[in-house]
């Protein structure tokens, strides 16, 4: 499950860079492509965020993870970068 986690932490921090980037940098330019790819690129970050907090909060149950460690890991999941980080660090 450790090795579950770790593949959702990184697919949804390239999801939410990806979707960062679509807002960043195709709106301005393009906005027919941005329109074509806000949705699906917006679907699949919520489904892999929502995954990615569930399992989570599963790890902080089974593992008896301090607070302090599950906060990190949940706040992780809305900075650019933060679940690389934990991926590498925490887990």
């Amino acid at each position: 499950m450790s090795r579950l986690f770790k593949i959702i932490a990184l697919l949804e921090g390239i999801s939410l860079l990806v979707l960062f980037g679509n807002m960043l940098f195709l709106k301005p330019t393009n906005l027919e492509l941005y329109k074509t790819l806000l949705f699906p690129v917006g679907m699949a970050h919520g489904l892999l965020f929502i995954a990615y907090i569930v399992l989570a909060t599963m790890f902080k149950m089974e593992e008896n993870w301090p607070w302090k460690k599950y906060g990190i890991v949940c706040v992780a999941s809305v900075l650019p970068f933060g679940t690389f980080y934990v991926e590498k660090k925490i887990l």
